[in-house]
């Protein structure tokens, strides 16, 4: 089941409708942040140099004019205003935007706001409840502080990377952009919680967001496992070492399908399923402790039961003995999902760059009143630039033309 939404910019709301976001970055890390922030409700407006734009217009695979299939939805619900930050009159023009912001969000390399007077103690006398989130591979402090850093680089430091892939390999990545996801989590969060706490104070501050210190957030015990334990964890492929069964299994047909099973109960059904319950009570799996050091067998067990169902008939086997498991999906898998479906996870918006209908995630999480919405795609470069600037910044008709012809706008 597909979704087709075609909304208009009125009369639209969202758990942060009313919040005026400055987005001065590019590429993924800062981009995403305001993506999700937009998806609340909150009015971002995004500063592109003019010409190029921000480079994910280009990122990605593209229609046959070069345009990125990702830009639609990093850039949904966003006013694109191009301004020339390398010009005085172009820096004068954004400080003029971010004093009548309640956030900046931005990810250049630390200080160059400040080289550019547009840092937050730049603007704070003029805007004393503005919130500013930087987001940066390694922090506004520190030995690296002002060192280029993208995701990559910090999946890599922060530690995720060493745990990725087969222990006899080299450290593999995931598919897609996760060090620069996480922190544009982070930042999101980060945001939300210093626009509640200005609520009480009136005061803004600013959130500084590492893209490195964010994929090392969800190391878990990984400090405490060697600090205590002398334990340093490695790659271990699809499992979690002690944690059995829960692993990829075989079909008869080919595909993959997750089990997680390593709770008692659950267990205990799968041995039912199986038509082995004796297996319950079998000292090598009755406990999570001896499945855990019985992981492999257990796994070759399971899957010389897995491999002798087709897909179809391995799913329903397992949705009728309740057992937690997922088939391994591709896009293909999450456009014909009914639970997909059921959860409008993947609506279709008309995207004008594009010319026809984009697939994308729908907003997440879901809200009970205020619920978040896509009101319009990826905008083309400047197409709100004069609509910003005479807005909030004040500029007449006269001047809006004097900067263009300067090409300070575009």
């Amino acid at each position: 089941m597909r979704v087709t939404a075609r909304r208009s910019a009125r009369n639209m709301s969202g758990p942060l409708a009313g919040i005026r976001v400055l987005e001065i970055g590019s590429f993924i890390a800062g981009p995403f942040a305001g993506q999700l922030l937009a998806d609340y409700g909150a009015e971002v407006i995004k500063i592109e140099p003019p010409g190029a734009g921000d480079p994910m217009r280009k990122w990605g695979h593209c229609d046959e004019r070069g345009n990125s299939y990702w830009w639609p939805a990093i850039a949904r619900n966003k006013k694109s205003v191009a301004i020339d930050l390398r010009s005085e009159t172009g820096r004068s023009l954004t400080r003029k935007l971010a004093i009548e912001s309640d956030v900046v969000l931005e990810n250049f390399t630390p200080g160059r706001l400040a080289d550019w007077k547009l840092g937050f103690n730049d603007l704070v006398d003029d805007n004393p409840k503005l919130i500013m989130t930087h987001v940066s591979g390694f922090g506004q402090t520190g030995p690296r502080a002002a060192d280029p850093g993208f995701g990559s680089v910090g999946e890599a430091m922060g530690g995720i990377r060493h745990t990725t892939g087969w222990p006899d390999r080299p450290s593999t990545r995931s598919g897609i952009s996760l060090g620069d996801a996480i922190a544009s989590l982070f930042a999101v969060i980060g945001t939300m919680a210093a626009l509640n706490e200005r609520n009480s104070s009136g005061r803004g501050q600013e959130v500084d967001v590492a893209i490195y210190e964010a994929v090392f957030a969800l190391m878990e015990s990984t400090i405490a496992d060697y600090e205590l334990g002398g334990h340093i964890r490695g790659r271990t492929g699809s499992i979690l070492p002690g944690v059995a069964p829960s692993n990829i299994y075989a079909t008869a047909d080919g595909a993959d399908i997750l089990i997680a099973g390593n709770a008692d109960a659950i267990f205990g059904r799968i041995c039912e399923a199986m038509k082995q319950p004796e297996l319950a009570d079998n000292p090598l799996y009755a406990t999570h402790e001896a499945r855990g050091a019985n992981q492999q067998q257990l796994d070759a067990l399971i899957e010389d039961w897995t491999s002798t169902f087709s897909t179809e008939e391995l799913e329903a086997t397992l949705d009728s003995f309740s057992i937690p498991y997922g088939r391994i999906f591709t896009a293909p898998d999450m456009l014909s999902d009914p639970q997909y479906a059921a959860r409008r996870l993947i609506e279709q918006y008309e995207d004008d760059v594009l010319g026809k209908e984009v697939p994308m995630a729908a907003p997440i999480p879901k809200f009970s009143r205020t619920q978040p919405q896509i009101k319009w795609t990826g905008p083309s470069l400047g197409q709100h630039t004069d609509q910003v600037i005479q807005e909030i910044a004040g500029c007449t008709p006269e001047e809006i033309a004097a900067l263009r012809s300067q090409n300070v706008i575009s």
